[in-house]
């Protein structure tokens, strides 16, 4: 059981693909959620992520739904990366749904229901149902298989608690999942009688000096009490979404692999909507307020910043979290202006979280996590000239430039990037400053060259 467990953690196809904020598995916060230097992949910013982890800290409570966050700041200065963070601590239990905002411009629908698509992909419904279930220790297991090999297998097995010991007859499916999950006698197991899956608590007490039929990951459990047979609250947790995709296709469910889910009629989230509201009063059903992070917040348009204005007043919305990196500029759609794009009435609505830039040796700590991220060893004076390029240019490009340095030092089969990989990549590339500079140098010799053309002022009709 042990090697099974380890192979069903370990995902290859996930530990290969390193992503630009793959180093992250937390905020980093210890219990009073004060900031550590370094943990768990973040660096510096200890005051955003503060209040990013009391943010997350209200999620959990369920105390901060219908509330809109901005992560704010110059770029490169960890606004996705707390949101990243954020996501990691809330845990799987939570829903977390991340969408650019030039995204919903790109759709194949209207940007309202693209809106309200995410929406509703980040409010999740814990359903509640009892089951009866078989609960016990197995006494002894007893297979028959048939002698020409083929055909039906039966079998008895004999399951005790403290008070009580039953012989039950066994089909062919639970003998089935009984070889799959390896059960023997000494073990602590349940059977849903509704679906037949058997499930393998552990080991008994009682078989603790059972040393062949133990292991180092072997978990020893209490004999049950009371009754075998019992009733036990099930809870499935699935997003309002995934009930719309299922009420509203004629696919029903297999609509959810299709990807193409379209518009989904307004008549039949209400349905729902007034569904779900009765079985929270029946306490069937409790409301899980997820989270959507939306970045390039400055991206959308006044008739999104009007749908999320009066999403966010309804009973069931998540908490919101957009990140921009823009200053006082124009709202798409309009002719004001506004701080950070976004209109005042939403701003007014906002809790606002401020991300400063990195000092040097936070930049220089970033970078070292990048390089263990991507198995890169890296020359101490090397990762000097990377972190002195990095408070020049930018973060972002100083990261780009590790994967391509590691090539150029595989390629001439170095153990390790010097200097002369971080030089040569770094004249091989250019970042935004070079690139800039060398087009206003060159200006005449590209095919459009507007710089030198006069801009007409508002006001000249011609």
């Amino acid at each position: 059981m042990g090697d099974i467990e380890k192979l069903e953690v370990r995902d290859p196809a996930r530990v290969e693909r390193i992503g630009a904020h793959s180093h992250i598995r937390g905020l980093g916060l210890d219990d009073v959620l004060e900031a550590r230097a370094v943990s768990q992949g973040m660096v510096g910013q200890k005051d955003a992520r503060r209040a990013a982890g009391i943010v997350v800290q209200m999620v959990r409570e369920g105390k901060i739904a219908g509330r809109c966050i901005l992560l704010s700041g110059e770029p490169s200065t960890g606004k996705t990366a707390i949101a990243v963070a954020m996501a990691q601590a809330l845990g799987s239990e939570t829903p977390f749904t991340s969408m650019s905002g030039s995204e919903i411009f790109s759709l194949e629908m209207s940007k309202t229901e693209a809106l309200a698509q995410a929406l509703r992909k980040s409010i999740g419904v814990r359903i509640k149902e009892e089951t009866e279930i078989i609960e016990g220790e197995v006494v002894e297991i007893q297979i028959d298989r048939p002698a020409t090999g083929t055909g039906q297998k039966v079998g008895k097995v004999t399951l005790k608690t403290t008070e009580m010991e039953t012989n039950y007859d066994l089909g062919n499916k639970i003998i089935e999942c009984f070889m799959k999950e390896k059960i023997q006698a000494g073990d602590i197991i349940t059977i849903d009688k509704a679906s037949g899956k058997v499930s393998k608590l552990g080991r008994s007490f009682t078989r603790s000096r059972d040393y062949d039929a133990t292991g180092a990951q072997t978990r020893f459990v209490q004999c049950p009490e009371g009754e075998l047979q019992k009733r036990k609250e099930v809870v499935h947790t699935v997003t309002l979404h995934e009930i719309d995709v299922i009420n509203s296709r004629t696919h029903g469910f297999l609509a959810l692999f299709s990807g193409d889910t379209g518009e989904i009629n307004q008549e039949v989230r209400d349905q729902i909507n007034g569904k779900i509201s009765e079985w929270r009063e029946e306490g069937k059903a409790e409301i899980n307020p997820g989270v959507l992070f939306i970045d390039e917040a400055h991206m959308l348009d006044i008739e999104c910043f009007s749908f999320l204005n009066r999403a966010l007043e309804q009973d069931m919305s998540p908490v919101v979290i957009m990140a921009t990196n823009r200053g006082i500029t124009k709202i798409r759609g309009t002719i004001y202006q506004s701080p950070h794009g976004i209109p005042i009435d939403l701003l007014d609505r906002m809790i606002i979280i401020r991300t400063v830039p990195y000092a040097e040796e936070e930049i220089k700590e970033i970078l070292k996590i990048r390089c263990e991220e991507e198995d890169c060893q890296m020359h101490p004076d090397a990762l000097a000239i990377l972190t002195k390029i990095a408070t020049t240019t930018s973060l972002r490009y100083a990261i780009q430039l590790i994967t391509t340095s590691n090539l150029v030092s595989r390629r001439r089969k170095a153990p390790e990037v010097t200097t002369s990989d971080v030089k040569k990549v770094y004249e091989l590339f250019l970042d935004e400053q070079r690139s800039s500079r060398i087009l206003k140098e060159f200006q005449k010799e590209y095919l459009f060259n507007e710089i030198n053309e006069a801009i007409p002022s508002p006001m000249d009709t011609n």
